[in-house]
């Protein structure tokens, strides 16, 4: 379902946004996406234990333990940050993880870093059988194929689609499922220019930009000023949106708009990604800073 976002844009611009984050209270949007044909192969083969990685704050790790209780698997995380081990339920994401049933391994960022090594892969899988293993942020072939499910029929009108891009796997998907004559924009939460070279593996179309300009200092990074347009925008239309993805493309999008980047008349989609409950380790951090926080969270 596509819904119009009612505020007042120049050159007739059109802009709607389809609201994958609704699909599921917990494992949501993408992450929803790309989960869906990973859980059908742990079930395929027979696999008793997910085993995934990631940060603080992730959403795919709470996506991971939240797709483990609704369909019967033990789940198991690799976190980034050995020194988290003995505070993590002061994390809102990781101690709802917990009660969701998920187990940790906190290593540190240098082995981290070698969670797609094959030796180390290999390490994991012997000392967990029967396990199932997805990869950081979930992207991997069977979550670009759910992913490719995000545009349908409907969306084929829109000139221009836009998401946000963490490890490439949604933008993928939505480059594979797009109609020739639409351009898709996606919007790095990352600092640097290395993620075109990620999505070049898996896409062959050519009508799609990776737009680096609005992470506002890298991943995770937030600004007084970014908190306060994703304040008023959800002020003007009452649609929550995440401060560590989709609030920095859609920041991205209305300038772009003020800029005349886009040509009269376009009709613009925008992916919402869901993962909204990243905000509240935001907040949890801003309010120690007695910085504005997100009013909506």
């Amino acid at each position: 379902m596509n819904e119009k976002i009612e505020i007042s844009l120049p050159n007739n611009i059109q802009l709607y946004i389809k609201r994958e984050d609704l699909l599921h209270p917990l494992i949501s949007g993408n992450k929803f996406r790309k989960l869906k044909y990973n859980v059908q192969e742990a079930k395929d083969t027979k696999s008793k234990l997910l085993i995934t990685f990631g940060g603080a704050y992730s959403n795919h790790i709470l996506a991971t333990a939240a797709a483990g209780k609704e369909y019967g698997f033990s789940t198991l995380g690799f976190i980034r940050g050995d020194e988290l081990k003995d505070k993590f339920l002061e994390n809102p994401t990781l101690s709802y993880a917990q009660d969701l049933g998920m187990n940790f391994e906190f290593i540190s960022r240098e082995l981290f870093s070698k969670k797609e090594d094959v030796s180390f892969v290999s390490e994991i899988q012997e000392k967990y059988p029967n396990s199932y293993i997805i990869p950081e942020g979930g992207t991997n072939q069977l979550a670009i194929k759910g992913c490719e499910e995000i545009l349908n029929e409907e969306d084929e009108t829109f000139d221009f689609v836009c998401c946000a891009v963490g490890t490439g796997g949604t933008i993928s998907g939505i480059i594979n499922s797009s109609c020739e004559n639409q351009k898709i924009i996606g919007f790095s939460a990352l600092k640097g220019d290395f993620l075109s070279d990620v999505v070049c593996k898996f896409v062959t179309k050519k009508n799609w930009i990776i737009n680096s300009d609005y992470h506002f200092g890298g991943y995770g990074k937030i600004t007084d000023e970014l908190v306060d347009h994703l304040n008023e925008f959800h002020s003007k239309t009452n649609i929550p949106l995440d401060p560590i993805y989709t609030g920095k493309m859609v920041y991205g999008i209305l300038d772009l708009i003020k800029k005349q980047y886009f040509p009269k008349n376009s009709k613009i989609l925008i992916i919402h990604t869901g993962g909204l409950q990243g905000g509240k380790g935001v907040n949890l951090v801003r309010k120690q800073k007695n910085k504005t926080l997100l009013h909506y969270l």
